[in-house]
């Protein structure tokens, strides 16, 4: 009798992961920027995104069951932002990636709180993101946070800095955020605020805002806006003659911004809240398969992505070892019960990921313990570059 019960908890143990795999896959949404001037952005959490579907799902997925990451475009506007999360959500998704700029979370996450839908920001970092609802959480750290440390690096590097110019996008919710923080970074540290110049995300021109400033002879800039636009600002700075210390935002921070500024990238100084330089094994992992597909070291952007679509991961595996995934499907709303469970899931968790061990508070803002700061070398070609970190 013995016998014939440990043969049959060995098949059982057998066809489980079978049963799994023949279960429907497990969709988590990924609502990015792929077009318009954010692609510089959203292209590196793609490929962040599509490296952790492949490597969950290659050891196992949740369970055995593999899971599906179900790609829209959110471009670069809130009404993208808008369609992509609607559509997502009716697709099924237990939980959405994104979107890629703060400005569209403000418009789009409603919606996903409204649906009761886990959302997991990949570069969110403005103010008031996760108090959007309790469905909504973020894996990028606030800028409160992570842009003061540029301001130290900077000091480090030029003690004699007393005038600062600043510059920032009004269009945008992250750079109007983030400009704030660096501004009163800058007071508190007893510096001299010299002006303030405005742009928008669409310019390319800013002349009037570079010769205004450097009439005031700054010893460092900061520029708060996206890829495009920061790099085009940070070229006229440069060819208007100015030789002072650059601090780019989190908008700055991808080596997408290398063919913007080329050769007079060189030198931009960028907080971080990711290093491919930390010695952890998940972390170490995901540098060598970036590298391997990529050519370049993994930007914070791209493991971002990664951490998110980890902590869908193994906060849905842990559901299924508590609860049982197929448990949710004898209830009167299957997938609403799942993503209010997902979503509890998640803020109860902590994980191990390529930007260290994190996890949230109950508002779902995300605890990490390690912040950086790189500067950009670039090569002799002026096209190419990497970040390498000083702090």
């Amino acid at each position: 009798m013995k016998r014939w019960f440990m043969l049959l908890l060995a098949l059982v143990v057998l066809v489980a992961p079978i049963l799994a795999q023949d279960a429907p896959p497990i969709k988590i949404g990924v609502a990015v920027a792929q077009t318009s001037n954010v692609a510089l952005l959203g292209q590196e959490q793609v490929i962040g995104a599509q490296i952790a579907g492949d490597y969950f799902n290659e050891r196992g997925g949740i369970n055995g069951r593999p899971i599906e990451l179900v790609f829209q475009d959110t471009a670069g506007d809130e009404a993208g932002a808008i369609n992509a999360f609607q559509t997502l959500i009716s697709e099924g998704v237990v939980g959405i990636l994104g979107p890629t700029l703060s400005q569209q979370a403000f418009s789009a996450d409603p919606i996903a709180e409204q649906a009761g839908v886990p959302i997991i920001a990949p570069s969110n970092t403005a103010r008031g993101v996760p108090q959007i609802g309790w469905f909504i959480s973020r894996i990028s750290a606030p800028v409160a946070v992570v842009a003061p440390n540029a301001v130290q690096a900077a000091l480090e590097l030029d003690p004699n800095i007393k005038d600062v110019a600043v510059f920032f996008a009004q269009n945008d919710a992250f750079a109007s955020s983030e400009t704030q923080t660096f501004q009163s970074t800058v007071t508190d540290a007893g510096l001299n605020l010299a002006t303030v110049q405005t742009f928008q995300t669409t310019d390319t021109d800013f002349s009037s805002q570079v010769t205004n400033a450097l009439a005031l002879n700054p010893q460092l800039a900061i520029i708060s806006g996206l890829a495009a636009d920061g790099g085009n600002l940070v070229r006229q700075l440069r060819e208007f003659g100015y030789t002072g210390l650059i601090i780019g935002g989190n908008g700055l921070n991808t080596a997408n911004i290398f063919p913007v500024c080329q050769a007079l990238c060189d030198g931009i100084i960028i907080a971080q809240a990711y290093s491919y330089e930390a010695d952890s094994e998940i972390n170490q992992t995901f540098r060598t398969i970036y590298k391997e597909a990529q050519g370049k070291e993994p930007p914070q952007f791209s493991a971002q992505a990664f951490a998110g679509i980890q902590v869908f991961v193994e906060a849905l595996t842990e559901l299924d070892n508590t609860v049982g995934l197929a448990s949710f499907d004898e209830t009167s709303d299957p997938l609403g019960q799942l993503r209010h469970h997902l979503n509890a899931q998640i803020l109860y968790g902590s994980y191990d990921t390529p930007l260290g061990a994190v996890s949230f508070l109950p508002t779902g803002e995300i605890v990490q313990e390690q912040f950086y700061v790189a500067q950009i070398k670039m090569n002799e070609d002026g096209q190419t570059g990497s970040f390498i970190f000083i702090r």
